[in-house]
């Protein structure tokens, strides 16, 4: 069985096919797709069968997924372009006769007001029009949103956002892969139809991050929370573009209101381990990250 894996030069593809292996799947059942195969050049030493292809480039797909059997589309990261880019992968694997497909998609995103989910919702819909056997994969937050921001949060003393006491079910990129690979490997159709919810098993507010984050390192540390245009502003002066900065309010927003919450329990399930603790990730983190 031929499984395939999409942007696996990215953060969350790479650590999928790791899964994979570390699994027991045998490399040369593993096909790696990325833009530039150079930057997996080590999978390939490894026995993983490397493949170049662009999510706009419907050819370039095509050659890709001859002979794949089942197949993960990893989200890809341009907002605003990736309901076209995700229609070409899974016109794709319908053409190349592919059995299953899974998505990582995001929390109820058939529901969800967030502007990030409008991109999820309408391919999910695709998938759903397509007739392909599918999974969808609802990833809520990454805890590497958090811990990537650990030596500014140190710098300033603050954790800022605009959550209130919203609480979010992040859960690390290595607890969703390891949830996808095993979707992705599953035996016949033990997953066809599927609608995993997926997130943390303890799901925290950005004011207990704040104090996770002065208990692991020992520092003062509290969290401000501001409005959405604030907090908005806040983002660009740091030198974000204003509608990704846009986007990531609004996604604060969200969490206030609940849409990034989930205590279905389904990633703790699929991986068959408890999810990462934030303390654990953050302390993890810490190693790396300059603390004076």
């Amino acid at each position: 069985m031929t499984l395939l894996v999409t942007g696996a030069s990215g953060h969350l593809g790479r650590l999928v096919v790791e899964s994979l292996l570390e699994r027991g799947t045998p490399a040369a059942e593993v096909v790696a797709i990325a833009r530039n195969p150079e930057s997996v050049a080590d999978l390939a030493e490894r026995g993983v069968d490397v493949r170049r292809a662009d999510y706009t480039d419907p050819a370039s797909l095509d050659a890709a997924f001859e002979g794949v059997d089942r197949l993960l589309l990893v989200s890809g990261s341009e907002v605003g372009q990736r309901i076209a880019q995700h229609a070409n992968v899974i016109d794709a694997a319908k053409r190349a006769g592919v059995g299953f497909v899974a998505y990582t998609s995001i929390t109820r995103a058939d529901t969800s007001d967030l502007a990030l989910a409008a991109e999820h919702r309408a391919t999910e819909e695709l998938l759903a029009a397509s007739g392909l056997p599918h999974a969808l994969l609802r990833n809520s937050w990454y805890l590497e949103n958090y811990t990537g921001q650990l030596p500014t949060v140190l710098e300033h003393g603050a954790v800022l956002g605009a959550a209130g006491a919203g609480r979010v079910s992040a859960a690390t990129r290595a607890d969703y892969a390891d949830a996808a690979a095993v979707v992705l490997a599953g035996d016949g159709g033990s997953h066809e139809g599927a609608v995993y919810e997926l997130g943390g098993d303890m799901a925290f507010t950005l004011g207990e991050l704040a104090a996770t984050v002065a208990h692991v390192s020992g520092k003062d540390v509290v969290y401000r929370d501001l409005s959405v245009a604030d907090y908005t502003a806040a983002l660009v002066a740091a030198g974000l573009p204003e509608g990704y900065a846009g986007v990531l309010a609004d996604s604060d927003r969200g969490i206030a209101d609940g849409a990034l919450f989930t205590d279905t329990g389904d990633l703790s399930r699929l991986t068959g381990r408890p999810t990462t603790s934030l303390e654990d990730a953050l302390r993890a983190a810490l190693v790396t990250t300059p603390t004076a």
